[in-house]
């Protein structure tokens, strides 16, 4: 039961962890959007996020800090700090999307490994957290105008979740 919790933690972290936009930096697509996004709200599992970008596409959020990017602007990692606990998150990159982003939390290395499918949309992850894997799929999108999702349901650890966004852009 305890590993479960472990799991359901790690992937309410993971979220808020794309496809190119005209920006310097590409925290949008680390967002999993694309386009001139001022901030994203999401819901999922009953806890909201929100999320603000500069119009150069860099992320703003509370307890967020020392975020270091690429020369092609591509963030490579930063550290989340939120009452007792400081997380720093790490990215890779591959055809502009995130292939993977990994972390440490409470001394358990935790790797998300993103899959996409032909549209550019997450079509699974893989969440690896100490050598047990849990794979989520994705199914059900719901897209805004400018082709970002706004719902969308997962399958993890057999139930199905629904996740909501909603987006605000630049006008």
């Amino acid at each position: 039961m305890m590993k479960k919790a472990m799991m359901v933690l790690a992937v309410l972290l993971a979220v808020p962890f794309a496809m190119q936009a005209q920006t310097k930096f590409h925290d949008v697509e680390a967002n999993d959007a694309k386009g001139p996004v001022k901030s994203i709200t999401q819901n999922m599992m009953g806890r909201t996020q929100v999320v603000q970008f500069t119009p150069e596409g860099k992320m703003q959020m509370e307890g967020l800090k020392d975020a270091t990017y690429d020369k092609d602007g591509y963030l490579q990692s930063y550290t989340i700090e939120a009452q007792e606990f400081s997380v720093t998150i790490n990215y890779t990159w591959e055809n502009g999307k995130v292939k993977t982003q990994s972390l440490t939390m409470m001394n358990q290395p935790m790797k998300t490994t993103n899959n996409y499918d032909d549209k550019g949309n997450m079509q699974s992850q893989i969440l690896d957290m100490g050598g047990q894997q849990m794979t989520i799929t994705y199914k059900d999108y719901q897209f805004d105008a400018k082709g970002n999702w706004i719902s969308r349901k997962n399958d993890m650890m057999e139930m199905t979740n629904e996740q909501s966004r909603t987006i605000e852009y630049y006008e």
